[in-house]
């Protein structure tokens, strides 16, 4: 399989301080950024960091994620958007204490869940397929073993952006590196199959 450019991605939100070296993006985040629509909270944020490359109406994406998260609601993952009221973003996120497992499915309005994950998610692995109207996340801290994250409904489309993303929303200075990001056809495995 191979990686995708990196560098051929398009910005979304550009972060004031990036770069792209044998094939890992390093990021670090600008300040008070999120991605966000109305639910619990009542405001919208559409200024968290976005590196979007363009797929057909279906694939599967996965990116490794690295990176340490040492504030409140610190995040970094896989983000697939259709404009700014539908999007999908999945990764790790610093709430409750402690390293979680985040995905935010937003079709208007955003929802949150959260996942304590079994192992350390510093350096993991996200899975994003869409296929029909369907949403599978998975994440693997090792690359070979995959657990179903969230099995979501998501609109039907064309085409869409996926790609890297991170944001802050309480801070600035959230260093992540991102690689082996590779857009595929979509995964035809079982739900229950953990490959």
């Amino acid at each position: 399989m191979t990686n995708v450019d990196l560098g051929t991605g398009r910005w979304l939100n550009e972060p004031a301080r990036w770069s792209i070296a044998s094939g890992t993006l390093h990021l670090a985040t600008d300040a008070a950024t999120d991605f966000w629509r109305e639910t619990h909270y009542g405001f919208i944020r559409d200024n968290g960091h976005f590196l979007g490359f363009t797929t057909g109406e279906a694939f599967t994406a996965e990116v490794r994620v690295k990176g340490e998260y040492p504030s409140l609601y610190d995040q970094a993952g896989l983000m697939v958007r259709i404009d700014e009221t539908r999007w999908v973003k999945a990764g790790v996120e610093f709430s409750d204490g402690q390293l979680n497992l985040s995905v935010v499915v937003t079709d208007g309005r955003s929802d949150w869940s959260v996942t304590r994950p079994d192992g350390d998610v510093t350096d993991v692995r996200l899975r994003l397929t869409v296929k029909g109207g369907a949403l599978r996340v998975q994440a693997s801290t090792d690359g070979t073993i995959w657990p179903l994250l969230r099995l979501a409904p998501f609109p039907a489309a064309p085409t869409y952006q996926v790609g890297p993303m991170a944001c802050t929303p309480e801070r600035a200075g959230l260093e992540i590196a991102f690689s082996d990001f590779r857009i595929l056809p979509p995964t035809e495995r079982d739900l229950h199959d953990l490959s």
